[in-house]
C-alpha cells in the first residue's frame, strides 16, 4: 500500500486516480492496525481502484483539509469528489456493499 507523506501527495494522487481510496490511520491506534490488512484484500477485488494510507501524525495538515475527527477513516473518491466515508467502527461488509453500489454505478 502506497503510504503519502504530504498534503500534496494526497492532493496529486485523488487527481491522477479516477477512483481513489484513501485511509487514514495513526500507528497508536490498534484498531487501524487490526483493520489495514482486511482493507487491502477488500480493495484487490477493484483492480481499477487505487488506494494508499495517511498517517495521520506524519501529514497533520490533511486532518483539516479532510476534515478527519477520528482514526480509522476511509473515504473514497470518484473523480475528485468524495462519494463514500466511514470511521472509527467500520464494518467491512458494509463498507464492500457501499464499494460494489458505487462500483456498478461507474
Amino acid at each position: 500500500m502506497k503510504i503519502l507523506d504530504s498534503l500534496e501527495s494526497i492532493d496529486k494522487f485523488i487527481k491522477e486516480n479516477k477512483i481513489a481510496v484513501l485511509y487514514y490511520s495513526s500507528q497508536n491506534c490498534g484498531v487501524c492496525v487490526a483493520l489495514l490488512p482486511k482493507i487491502k484484500e477488500l480493495l484487490k477485488k477493484y483492480s481499477n481502484i487505487a488506494y494508499a494510507m495517511v498517517e495521520i501524525n506524519e501529514v497533520k495538515l490533511a486532518v483539516g483539509k479532510y476534515s478527519i475527527f477520528t482514526v480509522p477513516t476511509i473515504i473514497m473518491f470518484i473523480n475528485c469528489k468524495e462519494v463514500i466515508r466511514e470511521s472509527r467502527f467500520i464494518s467491512i461488509i458494509e463498507l464492500q456493499e457501499k464499494i460494489q453500489r458505487v462500483y456498478k454505478l461507474i
